[in-house]
């Protein structure tokens, strides 16, 4: 699977590898219980932009694992 910033939350959740690094660039949403209820509709790129989050930096980690 591509990652892009479209891709949504809860395809990218149940992977520890990704996981790691969704929480090491600071995405809240990994832990977040709140969240938990939003992950289908939540897309990668919209929640980098909230935080501040640089996503193509992301991005191309993540399609690296």
């Amino acid at each position: 699977m591509k990652i892009t910033r479209k891709t949504k939350l809860d395809k990218l959740l149940g992977n520890k590898k990704i996981e790691k690094i969704l929480l090491e660039y600071g995405l809240p949403c990994v832990t977040c219980p709140f969240a938990q209820y939003e992950m289908k509709q939540l897309e990668l790129g919209d929640v980098c932009d909230r935080y501040g989050i640089d996503s193509k930096k992301i991005i191309a980690e993540l399609n690296k694992k």
